[in-house]
């Protein structure tokens, strides 16, 4: 079928398109989640917003399913270097999974208000702890992580929970909150009664305009504060899945990449110029196009990091030689070859029923039906 120099490039490609899926699918019922007590002023209205994305929301997490199933499968170090290394933080980051599900099953079971109240709060933490661990994550992959592994391929962790959340994560993780809340709140516009919806446009478009701002602010400082790493010696980019045959040192800058690559560029932009589109779309009340363009702009942002990492996938602050790139972190070619034909097979599928499920229940959701169907005077 394709080399194994291809097929580990494919599969770069496709760990990307997965958490892309996740993050626009997954992301927008994060960001209602965040902004529930924001965008309402009463228990109908966030009822009412609470049901945009209840019918939802279990199958966004199909994508959280596949990039996780993918990770594992297709890159078996980078899944074992992050599942220990980052221990806390993923419990912390599951244990915020499993809240939402239970606060959007639990909360309407007592009519008593504080037991409404306390879980509108459980829901809104995990709006914001997910995206918050997983912007800060993303900033430390540029840091590099603190890992080493021995001739054995037993790796060593000697970084800490609270390590994690330096200046440079925090701003990654403002940059990946700020992101999902623009894309939650263009989501509650064209979803949500009109009531909230007006208030939801409005505070799209300032995020949409603070996002900008956190992420040029973010490249920036990239660019010329923290350091890039490139690999030194000849990569076997075809050869045996060995972190430890080439020679790594911290230089130049994470940018270096898109000299090579000159398409890179293409993420940044696509972004920058989705944003500014979201804006003006937001303003002619065109929500169905905007919610299409703040898609393209979480896709922009996550592949304009992945592009300025690549080839590294996790780098390593402590051995640098210990980092695992495209090269040398893959399964082997006959396990990339056989998922790549079921990812050809069920992708379709997925993407099908998705498409199906969201036509059937397009339309606002009203006050007027969500007091008619719970009998709210």
């Amino acid at each position: 079928m394709f080399d194994y120099e291809t097929l580990r490039v494919i599969w770069w490609l496709l760990l990307g398109i997965l958490l892309v899926g996740f993050a626009v699918m997954d992301g927008f019922d994060l960001g209602v989640a965040a902004l529930l007590r924001v965008l309402t002023h009463n228990d109908d209205e966030r009822r009412a917003l609470l049901e945009t994305v209840e019918p939802v929301w279990e199958g966004n997490q199909v994508w959280f399913v596949l990039g996780g199933g993918a990770a594992f499968a297709a890159w078996p170090m980078v899944y074992a270097v992050s599942f220990s290394g980052l221990y806390l933080a993923i419990m912390l980051l599951l244990a915020a999974f499993i809240l939402r599900p239970v606060g959007f099953g639990f909360r309407n079971k007592m009519p008593d208000a504080r037991w409404r109240n306390l879980w509108d709060w459980v829901i809104t933490f995990s709006g914001v702890v997910i995206p918050l661990v997983c912007g800060v994550a993303f900033g430390n992959l540029f840091l590099g992580l603190p890992f080493q592994l021995d001739d054995s391929m037993r790796m060593t962790y000697s970084g800490s929970f609270f390590a994690l959340f330096t200046p440079f994560a925090l701003w990654c993780g403002l940059v990946s909150v700020t992101l999902l809340l623009m894309h939650g709140a263009t989501y509650a516009a064209l979803k949500a009664d009109e009531l909230i919806a007006a208030r939801a446009r409005r505070t799209a478009q300032l995020l949409a305009l603070v996002f900008l701002a956190l992420y040029v602010i973010a490249g920036i400082w990239l660019a010329i504060g923290v350091p890039g790493y490139a690999i030194t010696s000849t990569a076997a980019h075809a050869g045996v899945s060995n972190p430890l045959l080439k020679q790594v040192a911290m230089q130049g800058s994470w940018f270096a990449s898109h000299a090579l690559h000159p398409v890179f560029w293409l993420a940044p932009i696509a972004a920058i110029g989705a944003t500014l589109a979201l804006l003006a779309l937001l303003a002619k009340h065109r929500y169905g196009s905007a919610f299409i363009a703040s898609g393209v702009v979480v896709a922009g942002t996550i592949f304009s990091a992945g592009c300025a990492l690549f080839p590294f996938l996790i780098p390593s602050s402590t051995d640098p030689r210990s980092s695992l790139t495209v090269w040398d972190a893959s399964s082997s070619q006959a396990t990339l070859s056989n998922m790549l034909i079921c990812v050809v097979l069920l992708l379709p599928i997925v993407l099908a029923y998705t498409t199906w499920v969201y036509r059937v229940l397009r339309g606002r959701v009203t006050l007027a039906h969500i007091r008619a169907s719970h009998s709210i005077q």
